[in-house]
C-alpha cells in the first residue's frame, strides 16, 4: 500500500480511529518555517527539533514519545499548503516523508525500536496529486473503507 493516502473529507478519518493523527491546516502552512511549527505541535516533538528538513528526518524516524504504532500526518487545506513555497522545495518533503513512512515498514523485532505504521493524508486536491504523479510518487484514494 503506498504510503499517501488521498481522502475526500474529514468524513473519511473514520477509518483512522486506532492512528495517532497529527494535523496540519495547509491554510496556516504556506510555508515550511510554518510547516515545521505546526508539524512540531501536531506530533509533539520534542524541543530539540530545530525547524529543518534533517532534523524533521531524524525525529520521523524516532516517534518514541508516541504510544501508538499507527501515526498519520493528515494535511487539510492543501490548496493552500507550502503556496509561497517552490515545487521543488515541496517535492523534497515529500520525498522525505514518503521515505521515512518505507523506512517504518523495515525495522526489524529485534531492534529496540517500536515499529510504527506511518502514513501521510492528504484531502483530496488536485494541486498535490498533479506533484505526486510528476515525482511518481505512489498514492492511494480513499473513500471510507478500512485500513
Amino acid at each position: 500500500m503506498p504510503n499517501f493516502l488521498i481522502i475526500p473529507s474529514n468524513a473519511a478519518l473514520a477509518d483512522f480511529k486506532k492512528y495517532r493523527i497529527g494535523q496540519i491546516d495547509g491554510a496556516k502552512t504556506p510555508t515550511l518555517k510554518s510547516f515545521y511549527q505546526a508539524i512540531e505541535k501536531a506530533l509533539s516533538f520534542p524541543e530539540y527539533f530545530e525547524h529543518n528538513l534533517e532534523s524533521l528526518d531524524e525525529l520521523l524516524n524516532d516517534l518514541e514519545w508516541i504510544k501508538q504504532a499507527d501515526v498519520a500526518l493528515y494535511i487539510t487545506n492543501t490548496e493552500g499548503f507550502l503556496a509561497q513555497e517552490k515545487p521543488a522545495k515541496i517535492l523534497e518533503l515529500f520525498n522525505l516523508l514518503d521515505a521515512t513512512a518505507e523506512d517504518w515498514k523495515w525495522v526489524d523485532d529485534d531492534e529496540d525500536v517500536q515499529q510504527k505504521n506511518f502514513k501521510i493524508i492528504i484531502q483530496d486536491s488536485p494541486k498535490i496529486i498533479g506533484l505526486l504523479e510528476k515525482e511518481e510518487i505512489g498514492f492511494d484514494r480513499m473513500g471510507s473503507r478500512d485500513v
